[in-house]
């Protein structure tokens, strides 16, 4: 049994399941790579669809969004207070706002019982270091609910269009599955902003690991080829290397695809029942 097959399975097992439960779903990735404008673009999508959906949004130091958050944390947690009482510098109140949000999780679940979604969308903060790197990462993922969860990854088309980012980002994704250890979907945002060549280019490089190397090979250094060579067998040795969804936010192209993914993750392909 492959390792990326056993570890979902076993995830999936370990949740509460049924289409009453609520589907809570991380949108994670790196900053830039659209995670705020896919919250609100999918939110609308599930909402049109017919599906009872809320938005959390979990970045403290958000000025300006593009949905209404039905909960914020925002609510709970101010920057410039931080700032203000322990002297810190914008990144540092960051940090310490992003550990403070564990001290708040009780409020948040309040929140989301209030608003009783059947669909949760979780927009994490822009920088990805301050949701999976910090220790409150784990522990919000693990105890904001007790119901079927998965994260979506965003790869930001833009930048993987290089093969050198496109293993770099996949070994970044890789990371944050083994922080947080939930079932993980790749998406591959932005897709509006890459041409259809640059996109097929993409899509092959994650269905062929000897395209890839080869790729590597021609667009990097000796040494840097030597290096991602490595990078991509190690990949491939783990089963890290998954579908890859592509996504518009702006064009709400391949929503269908993802909501189709997190039904099969979270309820074994049953929707929520609105």
């Amino acid at each position: 049994m492959h390792l990326k097959f056993f570890i979902n399975y076993l995830s999936y097992s370990l949740e509460k399941r049924g289409s009453s439960c609520m589907f809570t779903v991380f949108i994670v990735g790196m900053a830039g790579s659209g995670k705020s404008l896919l919250t609100s673009s999918f939110k609308e999508w599930l909402k049109f669809k017919g599906q009872n959906v809320a938005a959390l949004n979990l970045d403290p130091g958000a000025t300006l969004l593009p949905y209404a958050p039905d909960i914020d944390v925002r609510d709970l947690i101010n920057i410039e207070d931080i700032m203000h009482n322990y002297e810190l510098g914008p990144n540092g109140a960051l940090i310490m706002a992003a550990d403070l949000i564990v001290d708040h999780i009780e409020e948040l679940k309040e929140g989301i019982e209030d608003a009783s979604p059947d669909i949760l969308l979780v927009d994490t903060p822009g920088q990805i270091e301050l949701f999976a790197f910090r220790e409150s990462g784990p522990c919000i993922t693990q105890n904001l609910s007790n119901e079927p969860k998965t994260v979506l990854y965003l790869f930001d088309a833009p930048f993987v269009k290089k093969p050198f980012n496109f293993i770099s980002s996949m070994f970044m994704a890789a990371a944050v599955y083994t922080r947080l250890l939930k079932p993980q979907i790749y998406v591959l945002s932005k897709i509006d902003l890459i041409s259809e060549e640059e996109l097929n280019l993409i899509t092959l490089w994650n269905e062929n690991t000897e395209f890839l190397e080869e790729s590597l090979k021609e667009a990097s250094s000796a040494t840097q080829s030597l290096i991602c060579k490595e990078l991509v067998e190690g990949l491939t040795q783990t089963n890290l290397i998954q579908e890859l969804i592509p996504a518009s936010a702006k064009t709400n192209f391949g929503l269908i695809d993802v909501y189709g993914a997190i039904t099969r993750v979270c309820s074994g392909g049953e929707e929520p029942i609105p």
